[in-house]
């Protein structure tokens, strides 16, 4: 996506304070909080740890690879280029499912939320009722040009901003008077070799992914080789800062074992101020209104990807299809369409966190689609030797080996730990054996999607050059 849609066009006007901005707006997913907190207080190591061994070199090979291979394809371009065709339409396909997943376990959320914070019991019916209203206006505000829903990105911005400084400020006043939840020993701090643990970690990496899209502000920028990494470690810190802080303020309220992934933001703000108030009813209206601004400010990069793999032939046409302002709507009604029959099927799988569910698939979705970028990294290092690269990752061959295969590493072992059963337990295998069907089903589907479009533009050139002859 070109997120200059929503910045403005002028030349050189994008600076440092501008791209540090977006990246912190875009990339800090506010309900992605409480499962991060649901770690413990060694989340505060994984978060230094994850920030030196994933992100910054994720953020310094993203930096390159978008300041080097410019234009709309993003992550699809580098790994097509790297790798063909196929694998290029896998990462489309991946980098394009998690969004309707996603959207699909805000709906639930979005209805769990509704109830706490305006005192309802909503039916199994019309909870799923609601959900659909959700998916379908974030699909219709979604296939509307940027420059039309600029101000929803911009309020989201203060909402998330202003419900994190708050649950802050909370968490500390109830330190300070009354004691925390959980312990602050310094032992706490160490890494927790837990299932609970494990399985959480890939959020965190999920809380960092998505800081390439400052990359595509380089043509505006006055000094890209500097404000590019720059911007992105600054906003790295700047969003794990984010997250520590309202990690301390849920930690305060609520013990550990007891947090629930879904309605832990909210629970916690709820027993921070002893009841339900005023002031935690406007948190949930502005938690509501995060939920749907981020469908909507996701909507055009997702989709835009989707629809530059259909016109590549790596994706069925269906995706290509654009409105008279060529918006990408075929993608977009596909949303819908995916996210729809989610939340009608997810009353009938028993004994689930839905949110939790859904939420997990999409994370391990996206996260399965950056596994392709380390290695197209490297391999665009050892084809394309020439090419002008306005930032170039400092270091040897042994240093950028570390700065791609550890990255890597990290990634795949945190989608085991939330997609696959660590024991027998009767309570670890109603909770993975679903997730990890869901991935194996999206990967053959995907698969399949793929093959299919390739097997169709084979015969339309093979058409082509019978018609020719």
């Amino acid at each position: 996506m070109d997120w200059r849609l929503y910045y403005g066009n002028g030349k050189k006007k994008f600076k440092l304070f501008d791209a540090v901005l977006m990246s912190v707006v875009v990339i800090l997913v506010v309900e992605s909080a409480a499962p991060a907190a649901a770690i413990g207080t060694s989340q505060f190591f994984w978060w230094i740890f994850l920030l030196g061994l994933f992100f910054l070199p994720y953020g310094l090979i993203s930096s390159e690879l978008g300041t080097t291979y410019t234009g709309d394809g993003g992550l699809y371009d580098w790994v097509k280029q790297a790798f063909g065709s196929r694998w290029g339409g896998r990462l489309a396909w991946l980098y394009w499912i998690n969004y309707p997943i996603w959207m699909a376990s805000l709906g639930v959320l979005f209805t769990q939320v509704a109830e706490t914070i305006f005192n309802l019991k909503l039916g199994t019916w019309l909870a799923v009722g609601i959900q659909l209203i959700f998916v379908w206006f974030v699909v219709i505000v979604g296939n509307q040009p940027a420059s039309e829903s600029k101000w929803i990105m911009n309020l989201a911005a203060f909402a998330k901003i202003f419900t994190i400084l708050s649950l802050t400020g909370l968490g500390i006043y109830v330190a300070v008077t009354r004691g925390v939840a959980n312990s602050f020993a310094p032992r706490e701090f160490l890494p927790q070799m837990n299932i609970n643990s494990l399985s959480n970690l890939s959020i965190i990496i999920f809380n960092f992914l998505g800081f390439e899209v400052v990359a595509t502000m380089a043509d505006d920028m006055d000094n890209p080789r500097k404000q590019i990494p720059q911007a992105i470690i600054y906003g790295g810190v700047l969003i794990a800062v984010f997250y520590l802080m309202s990690a301390f303020g849920m930690s305060a309220a609520i013990p550990t074992n007891e947090l629930s992934a879904s309605s832990g933001l909210l629970d916690s703000f709820i027993l921070l101020i002893g009841k339900m108030n005023w002031f935690v009813v406007v948190i949930g209206v502005l938690f509501l209104y995060i939920l749907v601004s981020e469908m909507v400010s996701w909507a055009l990069g997702v989709n835009y990807v989707a629809d530059y793999a259909a016109k590549d032939h790596v994706l069925p046409n269906v995706f290509g299809i654009e409105n008279k302002q060529h918006m990408p709507v075929g993608t977009g009604y596909l949303n819908g369409v995916v996210a729809t029959i989610l939340i009608v099927v997810a009353p009938l799988i028993p004994n689930q966190d839905i949110f939790w569910a859904f939420f997990s698939l999409n994370v391990i979705a996206l996260l399965l689609s950056y596994t392709m970028m380390f290695p197209a990294f490297l391999k665009l290092r050892k084809i394309d030797p020439q090419r002008d690269r306005p930032f170039k990752v400092p270091g040897g061959k042994g240093l950028l080996w570390c700065m791609t295969w550890i990255p890597e590493f990290l990634l795949l072992l945190t989608v085991i730990f939330t997609a696959v059963p660590l024991n027998t337990t009767a309570a670890e295998l109603s909770a993975k054996v679903p997730i990890l069907i869901g991935v194996i089903v999206t990967l053959v589907v995907g698969e399949l999607v793929v093959r299919i479009a390739e097997r169709r533009e084979v015969n339309q050139r093979l058409k082509i050059k019978e018609t020719q002859k």
